[in-house]
């Protein structure tokens, strides 16, 4: 099997190994030749995890995205979502049919990409998918370097458009088999980012011991009691919406990220997560994506639709405002929404019809 990755962040470089390790033949693509210099030259990825360390090699390094990406049957772009439209443009010219984009997660850049490719005169018939999380709790040790806490089980994933469904979520399965879940449309999977209910209140609340302290775990000394009462309220929320969309369970409550083993990355994530003391790091607070991505496009996308509905949501749309006060960032005005993407005036059966039948 064929796959493209792409990017340059924690997940591409997990991606980019695991599959290669899976047996994929991998070309991994990255725009930013001086920072890709020590993989293009070394072709292997240095990997930590529970089996201990290891140098993976990749098939095809390379800043060129259209060898990346030709003949490829599956793309797997785990970048960020504010890098989504740009990626679009730049993959538009080199796409043919029948080839499947996959995000994790992808805060409804499922559409958003489609939009571009379209604008940009792409007529490929590709489909996109977006799921509800990283596959990797992972962090970048080194410039070829990196550190898998633990790998996603469940991944709830949900297809642009739906009625490919069925031929996209098999091809993505063969890369990641026995995790891929189903459900309904891209939309669906989009409501299942967990990135906009755990982060928020976790960049938001902390922002004064991020600001003060040269290094502050959020996970670890920023998750709280009281925190955790903000994301179980918020997640209602996002619950809400989905059930007013008509979306079934399960819904991936973040609850049983902390509780049990029945969520996306199964027994004691959290825990495995603290434990490495990878995240207890420096942050910034108004440049962290848990702000500029997790607010500003998650959060502020998953308040448009509530609203768009007629659903309230008051946690999300409190701490939307507060984060705007805070960093000096309008997220109304600034960040992803219906009305950003041109959706607003949609009817809820309209929705239905876009999302199954595509642009």
């Amino acid at each position: 099997m064929k796959i493209a990755v792409l990017g340059g962040g924690n997940g591409s470089y997990a991606a980019a190994a695991d599959l290669s390790e899976a047996g994929r033949e991998v070309r991994f693509w990255r725009r930013d030749a001086d920072a890709f210099k020590p993989l293009l030259d070394g072709k292997t990825i240095r990997v930590r995890d529970f089996k201990g360390v290891r140098d993976v090699a990749i098939a095809k390094p390379t800043t060129d995205i259209g060898e990346a990406v030709r003949g490829a049957e599956l793309i797997v772009a785990p970048t960020p979502a504010f890098a989504q439209a740009d990626l679009a443009a730049t993959l538009a010219p080199h796409l043919t049919d029948g080839q499947v984009i996959f995000l994790p997660p992808g805060t409804f850049g499922s559409y958003l990409m489609m939009k571009v490719l379209r604008d940009k005169g792409c007529r490929a018939q590709v489909t996109i998918a977006e799921t509800g999380t990283l596959p990797w709790l992972v962090r970048k040790r080194g410039p070829a370097e990196i550190a898998i806490t633990t790998r996603a089980t469940r991944l709830p994933t949900g297809a642009f458009p739906a009625k490919r469904s069925d031929a996209a979520l098999k091809v993505i399965s063969q890369a990641f088999p026995g995790a891929i879940e189903p459900v309904e449309d891209a939309l669906s999977g989009a409501l299942m980012n967990a990135g906009p209910i755990i982060h928020p209140p976790l960049i938001i609340m902390n922002a004064g011991p991020i600001e003060h302290f040269d290094r502050w775990d959020i996970h670890k000394e920023g998750t709280q009691v009281s925190i955790r009462r903000v994301h179980d309220a918020l997640d209602a929320e996002r619950i809400a919406v989905r059930e007013a969309l008509g979306y079934g369970a399960p819904h991936f409550p973040l609850a049983d990220h902390y509780k049990s083993a029945n969520w996306m990355y199964g027994q004691l994530a959290h825990d495995k997560l603290v434990d490495s003391g990878d995240w207890h790091e420096k942050l910034d607070f108004k440049s962290h994506r848990y702000l500029t991505e997790d607010v500003g496009l998650g959060l502020a996308f998953l308040v448009s639709v509530g609203e768009w509905l007629g659903v309230p949501v008051p946690v999300a749309a409190g701490l939307l405002a507060v984060a705007g006060a805070a960093s000096g960032n309008d997220f109304r005005k600034s960040g992803r929404s219906l009305q950003s993407l041109g959706l607003a005036g949609e009817s809820k059966d309209g929705m239905r019809k876009l999302l199954n039948e595509g642009i």
